[in-house]
């Protein structure tokens, strides 16, 4: 049975990376262009760390389109505007990655000041949920697209010192598997990628850096016999999710950790 939505190849889609500007986000952007996808916009909060993404790209890729805007995804009216911006230059929307996951250190929910609680959930979560409702009406008018969230395994394993951080990953992925139930209507694939450790991204060095996480972290280090992750394998594993081969997958979340929790 054919596929009745809109699956474009690679080299004809139009991508958004959210968070597109170092780590992950930016290693997922080059995994597409390496991949044959020429036409994208990085999104990110930082604007010189932003254009010296977008000079990466170009430098690897020189005959691609790439833009660069500069906008805050946990800004409700930023990330509409930015989403609005990118599908008018790029004259549609095929696929949405949200690399927006803040380098929050892990600590102890008592220690926690409690004025700082709401903004550790919220931040954490509403960037991804402002960067679909944005994109999802770009894609529906064309009855196909893709969408991944990159969450953490936060949300699936408890873990000391990340109560709150977990419940906003797990809140990610709730999102992502109810939004993958509505959005397969008009064709849009939705899945979440949670990774534990990511190495050399901020995230890791300032995990790291701190005594009570780097203890807590170490021993899953040990446990990721097969290699703690790098920003690569996960770009890998987004690329296939909204290519051709991902076609028929939606509505899951897939762990990429080495091994940490099998």
């Amino acid at each position: 049975m054919s596929v009745s939505h809109i699956v474009r190849p690679l080299e004809q889609s139009r991508l958004i990376v959210t968070g597109g500007t170092s780590g992950t986000g930016l290693a997922t952007a080059l995994a597409f262009a390496g991949s044959g996808l020429r036409t994208m916009a990085l999104i990110g909060r930082n604007a010189e760390r932003g254009e010296a993404a977008r000079a990466k790209v170009l430098a690897a890729f020189p005959d691609a389109q790439v833009e660069f805007i500069a906008a805050d995804a946990a800004d409700a009216m930023q990330a509409q505007d930015a989403v609005d911006r990118a599908g008018k230059a790029m004259g549609g929307i095929d696929i949405l990655v949200n690399s927006t996951v803040a380098a929050v250190v892990p600590q102890l929910f008592h220690l926690i000041p409690i004025e700082q609680l709401a903004a550790i959930a919220g931040e954490q979560m509403i960037a991804p949920i402002h960067m679909c409702r944005a994109a999802m009406p770009w894609m529906r008018e064309q009855n196909g697209g893709a969408i991944v969230n990159i969450a953490s395994d936060a949300g699936k394993a408890t873990t000391p010192g990340e109560s709150v951080i977990g419940a906003a990953m797990a809140g990610i992925i709730m999102f992502t598997r109810t939004l993958a139930m509505e959005a397969k209507r008009s064709g849009i694939r939705v899945n979440a990628i949670t990774p534990s450790l990511i190495e050399g991204t901020i995230a890791y060095h300032r995990t790291m850096g701190d005594e009570f996480s780097n203890k807590l972290f170490s021993k899953a280090v040990k446990m990721a016999q097969l290699g703690l992750t790098q920003p690569e394998d996960l770009a890998g594993m987004i690329v296939f999710l909204c290519g051709p081969g991902g076609a028929r997958i939606t509505g899951q979340a897939i762990s990429i950790n080495g091994g940490i929790s099998a």
